[in-house]
């Protein structure tokens, strides 16, 4: 064994740029957090070969004074934080005081600076092999550039590892576009090869922001998307989630920000996916922009080199708040809000004026208009809720009185009424079929009024925003599935104990896990006990799931709660039975329907949550606008 000996400072430097430095983009990452750290408002990137050859990051922030620019290149030194205190709040974005180390170590680096109180900027340099700064006066204004050239020139091993041009200014972008996110009140610019990529103005206002995550993310995303803005319990998540329609193959839009620092983190990731579950169709993915601000004392993000990863004192906490807030946003969206974006979208502008015009507040109590739970109608006869908060249009009618009034339209008609829901739909006389809607269309529901029904299937309504089509099948399967679910809500799940014990083998780990939370277990309705160091024993297990996998079904949860520390599986595993029951209790394909009972079916679809997709996931209707249909037809060419 040869003797201990201590490293030389450029080959601990260079054993530190492992860490830290991949890529361009990852130099690209820490010189961009050290411009936001020093206050910076505008931040100029350029670019030239991918990163390979150069990358230049000048701001105009507070500056380093010249007596601290060799300092600044030293490992273990930073100005952000000084004990240990600051450490276990840490509110800056880098702070372990390595990064211009490690970077010089492996590039030939200039840092050229100045402060307020300085006549005049001092420039240092410094190239990886012998790590000799050298300090010269310089022209600069007050901030700082750092010009990183040549990476890793001294580490060939490291550079056949990089990729193409085209695949490294990819990387760069997408940290470039991380960070604008995280900061609306800096601008960026980014160029490659002196050609302007990226020119974003700080944005100070709610549609600037707006116009920003456009930029950034696509339009297309922010006509799709929800605003939330939630605070409880120390706790505020605010940004932008998008409705389940507009949904991904792959997770690629997908922002997450804890005071201001992009992070990915298993327990957020399971919040998002848990809050859409029940909404999103097979192997698809959610886009979103969200920001969560805590205590930094309650987080710590020194958990990885790169400070991509944090954990939070109470992961338990911030998990139930995310989901509940996600979960609440996605159930408040109505027919309106999913319309608003496709009229948006079919005009070619913005949905809205401000950030929260499209998108729906999202308060932390569950307060719906009364009769929801119910299942009664909670609105009036005559359109009005009487309330306040009530959105615009969205009109609910009795059943009773809308097929009345179809009736007066249709004079003796002889419409039959089916009742105030749609589970029970009688065929009825079919002369209803040739009624038409009413010529004012300025306050018309959502979801407008039926006006046909095609092949069996489709359900065609008209509105003051054009032509909407309803799968009524999907539709129906959505509404039937929500009030099984407020059903046995209401009655709570019941447990049903077993003949005969099932015994199951198990690690000492889960079999310890199991005693420990078996009153957790009791009211998911499994009822389990340690029999022995490695096997427990099912005594009970919920109703409805009497005839599922029971021994699979609590290795399910166990893992849950060695990984998040909670399991919603027994909910998941009943939530797929209801949707099944839903699914074969629904409305059938080729079923012929009067008018009033397709009216009907629309008012409900208004009242119900996430009533856009089926439980499999699948749009259940989609809409046609005026000027879409005048496109079609070259109305006004």
């Amino acid at each position: 064994m040869p003797a201990i000996r201590l490293l030389t400072p450029r080959l601990a430097n260079q054993i530190a740029a492992g860490e830290v430095v991949e890529r361009p983009a990852s130099v690209a990452k820490e010189l961009i957090e050290n411009a936001l750290d020093a206050g910076a408002r505008r931040v100029d990137i350029d670019i030239e070969q991918g990163g390979v050859k150069l990358i230049r990051v000048r701001d105009d922030g507070s500056g380093i004074g010249e007596s601290d620019l060799p300092l600044a290149l030293s490992r273990h030194a930073t100005s952000k934080i000084a004990d240990l205190d600051d450490l276990e709040a840490v509110a800056s974005l880098g702070f372990r005081g390595e990064a211009l180390a490690s970077i010089s170590s492996v590039s030939r680096l200039a840092l050229t600076s100045r402060t307020v109180d300085q006549e005049a900027a001092a420039k240092v340099e410094v190239e990886g092999r012998d790590m000799a700064a050298t300090i010269a006066p310089a022209a600069h204004p007050v901030g700082t550039t750092v010009e990183v050239r040549d990476l890793f020139f001294n580490t060939p091993a490291r550079r056949k590892f990089l990729r193409t041009e085209k695949t490294e200014f990819n990387h760069v972008e997408e940290c470039v576009r991380r960070q604008a996110l995280s900061r609306f009140d800096t601008g960026f610019t980014l160029r490659h090869n002196q050609r302007v990529i990226q020119s974003l103005r700080p944005a100070e206002n709610p549609l600037d922001r707006e116009r920003r995550i456009g930029s950034l993310c696509g339009q297309q995303f922010i006509d799709n998307a929800v605003v939330i803005d939630t605070e409880a319990t120390g706790l505020r998540l605010w940004g932008w989630v998008a409705l389940p329609t507009f949904s991904r193959s792959q997770a690629d839009l997908q922002y997450f920000f804890v005071n201001g620092r992009v992070i990915r983190d298993r327990l957020v990731a399971h919040a998002v996916r848990q809050a859409y579950r029940d909404v999103l169709y097979n192997n698809r993915h959610p886009a979103f922009v969200l920001y969560l601000e805590v205590d930094p004392a309650s987080v710590d993000v020194n958990v990885h080199p790169t400070k991509h990863e944090v954990r939070f004192r109470d992961g338990r906490l911030v998990h139930d708040f995310i989901f509940r807030t996600l979960h609440k946003a996605l159930a408040d969206v109505r027919p309106d809000d999913h319309l608003r974006g496709a009229v948006a979208q079919s005009e070619g502008r913005h949905p809205s004026a401000h950030a929260q015009a499209f998108g729906v507040q999202v308060p932390m109590t569950d307060a719906q208009p009364a009769g929801f739970e119910t299942g009664q109608n909670p609105y009036p006869a005559n359109g009005h809720s009487g309330g306040q908060g009530q959105r615009p249009f969205q009109q609910e009618w009795q059943a009773r009185d809308q097929m009345a009034f179809y009736q007066s339209l249709n004079q003796g008609g002889g419409v039959e009424s089916s009742g105030s829901g749609v589970g029970a739909m009688p065929s009825g006389d079919r002369s209803a079929m040739a009624v038409t809607p009413p010529v004012d269309q300025g306050d018309s529901p959502p979801l407008g009024y039926a006006i046909a029904q095609l092949h069996g299937i489709y359900i065609l309504a008209q509105s003051h925003q054009g032509l909407i089509v309803v799968d009524m099948h999907a539709a129906h399967e959505r509404i039937t599935y929500e009030r099984m679910k407020r059903a046995l809500e209401a009655q709570d799940l019941k447990s049903q104990p077993l003949l005969v014990p099932v015994s199951l083998a198990v690690s000492q780990k889960e079999a310890a896990l199991a005693e420990t939370h078996g009153a957790e277990l009791l009211q998911l309705g499994l009822g389990v006990e340690r029999i022995g160091p490695e096997t427990l024993a099912i005594r009970q297990v919920p109703s409805l799931l009497r005839g599922a996998d029971t021994e699979q079904l609590v290795r399910d949860v166990l893992s849950d709660l060695i990984e998040n520390g909670e399991s919603d599986r027994v909910e998941a595993v009943t939530h797929e039975l209801l949707g099944t029951m839903a699914c074969h209790g629904s409305v059938r394909a080729n079923r012929q329907l009067t008018i009033p009972e397709m009216n009907t079916l629309l008012r409900d679809m208004e009242a119900t949550e996430r009533s856009g997709q089926c439980n499999h996931g699948r749009p259940t209707w989609t809409v046609m606008t005026l000027a879409e249909l005048d496109k079609l037809f070259l109305r006004g060419r």
